[in-house]
């Protein structure tokens, strides 16, 4: 189990970080969705931090600090039900499957990391 959790936290550690990453290089998808879904564009530098944050501290739940790691899966959680609502409250379904799989993937670290 502990392998499972370990690729799981990894694969949301990397898609964290790099949405993080295209978030404050202002990637035109970026910039596109947030509009869509009604983001300012003044938020997303801070959205980026978040990101980055929980991708940071699933990292230390991964080097020992459990309870970090999985403090930071509960934010990424929060973070992602707030962006599939955001999605749902401006019927922006066509690129639904983004937020909704990096939800999945924490909630898979959190489940993962309760359970290790």
């Amino acid at each position: 189990m502990f392998s499972v959790y370990v690729a799981v936290t990894v694969v949301a550690i990397v898609a964290n970080a790099g949405i993080a990453v295209a978030d404050l290089a202002k990637a035109e998808f970026v910039l596109a969705n947030s509009a869509e879904v009604g983001v300012p564009r003044g938020w997303i530098p801070w959205l980026a931090a978040l990101k980055a944050a929980g991708a940071a501290g699933l990292l230390l739940g991964l080097v020992g600090v459990r309870f970090i790691g999985v403090a930071a899966a509960v934010g990424l959680v929060l973070f992602f039900v707030g962006a599939v609502g955001a999605h749902m409250r401006r019927r922006v379904f066509h690129n639904i499957a983004f937020p909704v799989g990096y939800l999945g993937l924490a909630v898979a670290a959190l489940v993962l990391g309760l359970v290790r």
